[in-house]
């Protein structure tokens, strides 16, 4: 039996495990494009993600060692606002530089096919930021991932996937709030994450100078980009001596001095209004409480309350539950606690009411007494009766006297 269990755990039957769809190859026309721009199906991937723009970019690795775009994709459904996710349950997808390794990917996610990017990283955890199972998945169905199409999904997995057979050991993910240009950058300078993101834009301007992705270290709860130094980097601690590549030096301070030019001048026109952007720790903890009430199976507003950059909180009207087991059985608690409620108060009704009726009983019957009618009442009936045959009898002898008048008479 133990020679029959070997002999099965073959690779052919493990693969059994996964579902097909995990091995589908890449199109035709992805292929022609890669062999056009010098890469081969196995060649080394970087994906980037933009959230404003809406957009999950793969990048991959050219004979020359640059990287070039290769495919573009609309981002399905994403939650929260711009700006980094600070703890769990708040709903926002990360900000920052992350990296996926083989262990990863996940063939047999329910949301069809996935990877996790690696949040927290090691800037998050020495900034205390939390939050765990950050995805890219298909189902177009997100709370705090990058949920992209099944057809999407399948496509992106793909890549990763020979990139991997093809020895690549780790990709890198970038996730900016927007392509951070210059107009983009002034359009924010004024947001509370402005420092954050200024931070991040270090990373995405050597990546745009060099086309290869970023060496990321962390020190003084800071980013620190293709730092060349002799000493560990301590993710809380002191930075240690460092410096650049002296090509980057150059080719970034001419990077660096077009960029101003240009942020001054956008600084200075008319720009689209910025979009909704998280308002920090205190507006993360909000909607991580929403979070938890819902995954109780609360009442709560339909949408995650919102803060607003002068401290304001914005709770929609509409109130509902989350369809779920846990969500069914608050409602059934909420229902029971209603109806002991309901016959509680009509049991208090029911109460008053006898108490009222018995105190009513209580009180002393008064008879009413009717007075006798008075003498003058009584008689004026009569002598108006007596009256009226004396004024008949005046009238009748006056009528007679007058016929005989008449005859002579």
């Amino acid at each position: 039996m133990a020679a029959f269990a070997v002999a099965g755990c073959s690779e052919s039957s493990v693969n059994d495990f996964v579902p097909q769809y995990a091995n589908k190859q890449l199109p035709a026309r992805i292929v022609q494009e890669m062999n056009a721009k010098g890469m081969t199906r196995t060649s080394p991937v970087l994906a980037r993600v933009f959230k404003e723009e809406g957009k999950l970019e793969v990048w991959k690795q050219k004979t020359n060692g640059r990287y070039d775009l290769i495919a573009s994709y609309d981002i399905c459904k994403m939650s929260g606002k711009l700006g980094p996710k600070f703890t769990e349950g708040d709903r926002q997808s990360p900000e920052g530089f992350y990296t996926v390794r083989p262990g990863q990917m996940n063939p047999n996610s329910s949301y069809h096919l996935a990877f996790n990017i690696g949040y927290p990283n090691t800037y998050d955890r020495a900034n205390g930021r939390t939050g765990s199972n950050l995805m890219v998945h298909g189902a177009c169905s997100s709370s705090g991932c990058f949920s992209m199409t099944d057809a999407q999904i399948e496509e992106i997995y793909a890549f990763a996937r020979d990139a991997f057979k093809g020895g690549q050991t780790e990709f890198q993910v970038q996730s900016f709030p927007f392509r951070m240009t210059a107009a983009n950058m002034a359009r924010y300078r004024n947001d509370p994450n402005y420092q954050f993101w200024a931070m991040l834009k270090e990373g995405y301007d050597h990546f745009e100078i060099t086309k290869v992705p970023p060496k990321v270290d962390v020190c003084e709860k800071r980013y620190v980009f293709n730092a060349e130094g002799t000493g560990a980097f301590n993710p809380t601690g002191t930075c240690p001596a460092f410096t650049q590549p002296q090509g980057l030096q150059t080719a970034y301070q001419a990077y660096q001095s077009k960029y101003d030019a240009a942020f001054a001048s956008a600084s200075k026109g008319s720009a689209d209004a910025p979009k909704p952007t998280i308002a920090g720790v205190k507006e993360a903890a909000i909607v991580s409480d929403w979070t938890k009430k819902r995954a109780r199976g609360e009442r709560v507003p339909i949408e995650p309350p919102s803060m607003n950059h002068d401290g304001t909180v914005t709770v929609t009207e509409r109130m509902g539950r989350i369809d779920s087991e846990a969500g069914r059985r608050m409602a059934a608690l909420d229902a029971a606690e209603a109806a002991k409620k309901k016959a509680a108060e009509q049991k208090a009704a029911a109460a008053a009411a006898a108490k009222a009726a018995k105190a009513a009983s209580a009180q002393p019957v008064v008879t009413a007494t009717i007075p006798s009618p008075s003498p003058v009442a009584a008689e004026a009936p009569a002598q108006a009766a007596e009256a009226a045959p004396v004024e008949q009898a005046g009238t009748t002898a006056k009528l007679k006297n007058k016929l005989l008048g008449l005859f002579g008479s």
